[in-house]
Parts: structure tokens; C-alpha cells; sequence
């Protein structure tokens, strides 16, 4: 224990942190009785689920003969104390190996938009479903003091990377061909995603609608088939049908109340993905080109996808038609690094065409390309406490370089382009963050297992998008009922801003009398919806999810009564 109570103390001089040795001091000789205590009872009780901790995670009490302070410190290093053997107590129907680790090639969740997994590339690296960090150095995290922070010695093992719990499989008896199959370097997922939602009051009419995706991912590690070392290929086709609740019932336009409809063409195989994957530089570098979508990669995430309305991204991004939402996939490459063990910075370029071109996702050579998005994101990841509690704290910047009209002019009659006043077309400038934080962790070491508060906000150039601005926030809870570890427990409240100019636009028009068209009602200014769901892990390969929504300023105007919506989402994963 000697090395890290040097650490502590001297992490505190180098950051000027005024008093934190006596301060730590203090609080430690508060729960010294405590710990003693609970190590006493842990020990009598002998050592529990030892197959979940890594060798010397848990460490044992400090001597007796060790000074007060140094036992004091010790027990204040989040990283030597390890993770509690309750937090990351696996559930019993986890499809995820007891080694916490997914075979690859991995097909992933397509429908919680998480990436597929492939091989690390080099059978040396410390990694095998996470890249190898750049430096061996902390970036932001090292400001941390050393019982919050759970990296300040050295990275952690894959298990707490998963970024999802699994959801296992409805057919087992598919499991040998599985295993056959993934020995060869081959991995398949078929899974159905239906929802159901009917307005209840407000909107424009109550009543139910209907909609359904099949998606179809089929990944090939190319180093398994044919030795070619860190390579992989990744494809997914879907079709989706039915009559979303959005449009006729409440009369919104902007905001998909259903993820699971739009840029599908209604053929019966779209295709969305079908781009490779290299890793390099000793699984150091991934590198990803081909036809894809921004919303696999960029302003996403399993937490984000658990949600109807944000699913796979925030919706003033989904807005843009530079930023290839998915299903809707375009040419385009993408960089991945991790410059230190708690940061990861992406980059990529993607071709920019109307989110109407190619409906079908085949007809490539109908697509007319109008310009270059150029998105960069930087992620500073830390995991606190000794029960290694993630977070992820988002920056994103995209630059279209498309030159949109000006929406003040937009359905603007000759008579009112004068009192418009100058009207100027520019590329179109995209912000994000997004934060998401674990408060708890319950039901094992993946990225899913615990409890998150969350939130974001969006801000697009104004005068050329509809929604400028967009903020959010929300919790996602594992295990609210004791008993039921991998349920799931989301409330999310969403605010939508109509652009000031698109607005001073329509107030020209409604004033002078002219219409606004047959989908809005008035000038448009917010709107706002709250979001809830309990998601049931029922069955391996089913998840049941009851869903209610809450739209304030359907249209974004007071022309429609508020909606309130109750649903049902299915998922079964073949």
C-alpha cells in the first residue's frame, strides 16, 4: 500500500488541492470504524463471488503495523479498493459470458445503436473490445482525487467497457450454428422491434398507429476467415412499415414520437450499413469507411437509443440533412484514437445529399451529393469510486459544407421579400454535449449495469435549420425493483426550438394571410415533450417496454391541444 498513499499524497501537492491530505485525513478517521467493521464481517463471511473480481482487486485490510495514515489513505484509493462484490454481481439470465467480455465478431444491438465488435487487430493488446490508449497517462481525470478516481494507476479491463448487458437470444437452438459460425468469422443477429402507440387526449384525434422495423447484421472478421489481421467487414438491412403516430393523431412534424419509422423508402430491404473496419497500430487506431451513418458513431449512445425520441440522436441533429441519420447511411469514413486513458477523440468526412435521395439504400448512383460533413467529438471518460461508476462527457463539433437558403425566405411570396429584408444562404455549423453519469452500479461491470442521470443540449447555425436549438435531460435505472436486476426505469424531458428566423418567416407570411401550408397551424416557437418507459427484460430475447409520452405544443404553436400517448414496445432478438 505504500506506493499508492505516496501517490495520494503527492497527486494533491502537484494539483494544489489546499489541505487535501488533512481533509482525507479527517474524513478517513470517520470511517475507519466502519470499514473496519465491514472488512471484519466480509471476512467471516468468506469471500464473495470471487470469479467476478480481479486478481487483487479487493484488497485486503492494511497490517496492523502499517501507520494510521498510510491505512487511512489506502482505504481511500478507489482503483486498490476495488469494486464492491454486490455491484458487480452478474444477473442469472445474462447472455455476456462470466468473463464479461463478448465473443467477437460481435453483431452488436443495431436497435440500441451499438457498435458491432471486432477483433482488437493484436493479439498483444491490453484490449479486446476497446482500443489501447495512445499514452499510459490520464488526461482530465488526473485532477481527480484518488478515492473518486478509478484510473489513476492503470486502465480497466474490458468487462467495463460493454456497453450493453446483452439481451440473449429468443432461439438457443441456433446457438451451435452460431458458435460454428462465429468460430469462422462470421456473427448474425436478426431482431424485431414493433411499438404501438395510441393518443389518449389532446393532438388532433386520439387512436393507435402501428409501426415495425426487421433489422438483419451479418459482421465478418476477416483475421478469423482469411488471416487478414485487424480487418472486418459490417452490413445491416431492415425494413420497416406502418403509419406513425406523429403526423396525423398529433399533428407534429418535426419530432417522431415513434423511433421506429422514416428514411426506410417502405421497400422491404433497406439497406443501411456495409462499410469495413480496420484496427491498427496495435489496436491503438480504428479506422472506418464505406456507407454507414453518422448516428452509429457520432451524439449517441445505448442510453440515448433506450428512448423513442431520442433514439439513435438527438432530433435537432436528426434534423439536418448533413447528419446521416440512421437508417438513412451515405459514403464516408471515420477515425478513432484514444489520446489517454480517459479521453477518446473521433473525426470523420461524409458525403452530403438530401435525406430523400435513395429511399432504398441500393440506388448509390442516385444519390447527388451537395457538399462534405465534417464532424469531430471529443469524450472524456472517467469512472469514480471504487465501484468504477462511468461517465461520459461529450463535445461535438460539425461542419457542413453545404450552402443552405436562408429560412426566413423559405415559401416566402415575391410581395413579402422586400419587408424580409437580406437573405444569405451558409453551410450549416452543428454543436452537441451530452453527459451522461452512473450514480450506482447494480447487476455486474458492463456500461448498462447501474443507474445514470443524464443530459445534453443542441445547437444548430439558426438561420438556415428549423430546430436551432434543443436541451434535454433525464435518468435511465437499472434495477429499481430489487428483484428485477436488468430492468430498466427512463424518464426524459425533451425542449425543441424553432429557429428565430424560420419563425420571423412564418409571422411575415401569417400576418400578410397567407397560409403556412396544410402541416402548421401558426408561427412556430417550442415545444416540449416528457418521456417514460419501463423496459422488461421478460425472456432472453425479449424485452417489453410500456411506454408514456407527453407532448406540450404539438407543432411547436397553441394551436393544438397538448397530446398525451401511452404505448407498448416489443423487442425480440432471433
Amino acid at each position: 500500500m505504500t506506493r499508492q498513499t505516496r501517490h495520494a499524497c503527492s497527486r494533491r501537492m502537484r494539483y494544489s488541492f489546499p489541505h487535501a491530505c488533512g481533509w482525507l485525513l479527517a474524513m478517513g478517521a470517520a470511517a475507519l470504524p466502519m470499514a473496519r467493521a465491514q472488512a471484519q464481517s466480509t471476512g467471516a463471511a468468506g469471500p464473495a463471488v470471487p470469479s467476478l473480481v480481479s486478481s487483487g482487486a479487493v484488497s485486503p485490510m492494511p497490517s496492523a503495523g502499517t501507520p494510521a495514515e498510510q491505512q487511512i489513505l489506502a482505504r481511500l484509493d478507489a482503483e486498490s479498493l476495488g469494486p464492491t462484490p454486490q455491484a458487480i454481481r452478474r444477473p442469472p439470465n445474462t447472455p455476456i459470458p462470466p468473463s464479461g467480455v463478448p465473443l467477437y465478431p460481435s453483431a452488436g444491438l443495431a436497435t440500441q445503436s451499438i457498435a458491432p465488435v471486432s477483433s482488437p487487430g493484436d493479439n498483444r493488446s491490453f484490449h479486446k473490445i476497446e482500443l489501447d490508449a495512445l499514452s499510459a497517462h490520464e488526461g482530465p481525470s488526473a485532477l481527480l482525487p484518488a478515492w473518486i478516481d478509478a484510473l489513476h494507476d492503470s486502465d480497466l479491463e474490458d468487462p467495463y467497457y460493454v456497453p450493453t448487458a446483452g439481451s440473449g437470444h429468443l432461439v438457443p437452438q441456433l446457438n451451435p450454428l452460431r458458435k460454428t459460425l462465429l468460430d469462422h468469422g462470421v456473427s448474425f443477429a436478426f431482431t424485431y422491434k414493433g411499438e404501438a402507440m395510441g393518443v389518449i387526449n389532446g393532438g388532433v384525434e386520439r387512436g393507435m398507429s402501428y409501426v415495425h422495423e426487421l433489422t438483419a447484421q451479418v459482421n465478418f472478421d476477416l483475421e478469423k476467415m482469411a488471416g487478414i489481421t485487424g480487418w472486418s467487414v459490417h452490413t445491416l438491412v431492415m425494413e420497416r412499415a406502418g403509419h406513425a403516430v406523429s403526423h396525423d393523431r398529433v399533428g407534429e412534424y418535426y419530432v417522431n414520437l415513434q423511433e421506429v419509422y422514416g428514411l426506410s423508402g417502405n421497400v422491404v430491404a433497406h439497406l443501411v450499413d456495409f462499410y469495413a473496419e480496420k484496427k491498427l497500430l496495435n489496436n491503438q487506431m480504428d479506422i472506418t469507411f464505406g456507407r454507414m451513418a453518422l448516428t452509429h458513431v457520432f451524439a449517441t449512445s445505448p442510453l440515448l437509443c433506450s428512448f423513442m425520441v431520442t433514439c439513435s440522436a438527438p432530433v435537432a441533429l436528426k434534423l439536418d440533412p448533413g447528419f446521416s441519420v440512421y437508417p438513412k447511411a451515405t459514403w464516408g469514413s471515420r477515425i478513432r484514437m484514444r489520446p489517454t486513458r480517459d479521453t477518446a477523440i473521433q473525426f470523420g468526412a461524409y458525403s452530403v445529399n438530401a435525406l430523400s435521395d435513395n429511399p432504398s439504400g441500393w440506388a448509390w448512383g442516385s444519390e447527388k451529393a451537395t457538399g462534405l460533413m465534417l464532424p469531430i467529438e471529443f469524450t472524456w471518460q472517467p469512472f469514480l469510486t471504487r465501484n468504477r461508476l462511468p461517465g461520459h462527457y461529450v463535445v461535438g463539433y460539425a461542419h457542413d459544407t453545404t450552402r443552405y437558403p436562408d429560412e426566413i425566405g423559405i415559401g416566402l411570396p415575391a410581395a413579402l421579400v422586400p419587408a424580409a429584408g437580406r437573405q444569405r444562404s451558409a453551410p450549416m455549423d452543428m454543436f452537441w454535449f451530452e453527459g451522461d453519469q452512473m450514480v450506482y452500479r447494480r447487476g455486474g461491470r458492463n456500461q448498462m449495469a447501474g443507474g445514470y442521470l443524464m443530459a445534453g443540449y443542441i445547437h444548430n447555425t439558426p438561420h438556415v435549420t428549423s430546430i436551432s436549438d434543443q436541451a434535454y435531460g433525464g435518468l435511465s435505472f437499472a434495477g429499481v425493483i430489487p428483484s428485477r436486476v436488468t430492468d430498466r426505469l427512463g424518464i426524459m424531458y425533451s425542449w425543441y426550438h424553432v429557429s428565430d428566423r424560420k419563425a420571423a418567416g412564418q409571422i411575415l407570411r401569417y400576418d400578410a394571410g397567407y397560409s403556412l401550408g396544410t402541416s402548421v397551424r401558426g408561427p412556430q416557437t417550442n415545444s416540449h415533450i416528457i418521456e417514460a418507459y419501463y423496459a422488461i427484460d421478460a425472456t432472453p430475447g425479449i424485452l417489453v417496454q410500456p411506454e408514456f409520452e407527453y407532448m406540450i405544443h404539438p407543432g411547436e404553436t397553441r394551436h393544438i391541444p397538448d397530446a398525451a400517448l401511452v404505448g407498448l414496445k416489443l423487442i425480440a432478438n432471433l
